[in-house]
């Protein structure tokens, strides 16, 4: 039962991974990672399939192999984040707090994504 949740689960952060792909907003890295984790835990196959895909393989297995994330995607990330607080203030005007709130959050993801190492280390 629990390996059928995982292989679900699976599919179903493939399916955000390939949204966030076309979407400029939505990230598709860390779905592919959290897919592939459950894969390891429901069907060496498609885990196998994600690693060895075209777009998506050199991602992951740069966060498996090195905990990096390859500079173009964090520079999607980054962008994403940004464009996505621009978005929120112009479109909600929230009030200061739910401001600061929000930039505190996309803050501190900007800090851990942009702190992550770009590729494997010397």
């Amino acid at each position: 039962m629990l390996r059928m949740l995982y292989f679900v689960s699976g599919l179903f952060f493939v399916g955000l991974a390939f949204i966030g792909a076309f979407l400029p907003v939505m990230p598709s890295t860390i779905f592919v990672i959290l897919a592939a984790g459950c894969f390891a835990r429901s069907s060496p196959r498609f885990e196998t399939w994600l690693l060895d895909h075209k777009h998506f393989g050199p991602s992951l297995k740069a966060w498996r192999q090195h905990g990096a994330i390859l500079p173009g995607a964090k520079a999607m990330a980054l962008a994403g984040m940004l464009a996505g607080y621009l978005i929120f203030w112009f479109v909600v005007e929230p009030a200061p707090l739910l401001a600061i709130g929000v930039a505190s959050l996309l803050i501190s993801s900007a800090v851990y994504v942009a702190t992550r190492p770009s590729g494997p280390q010397p």
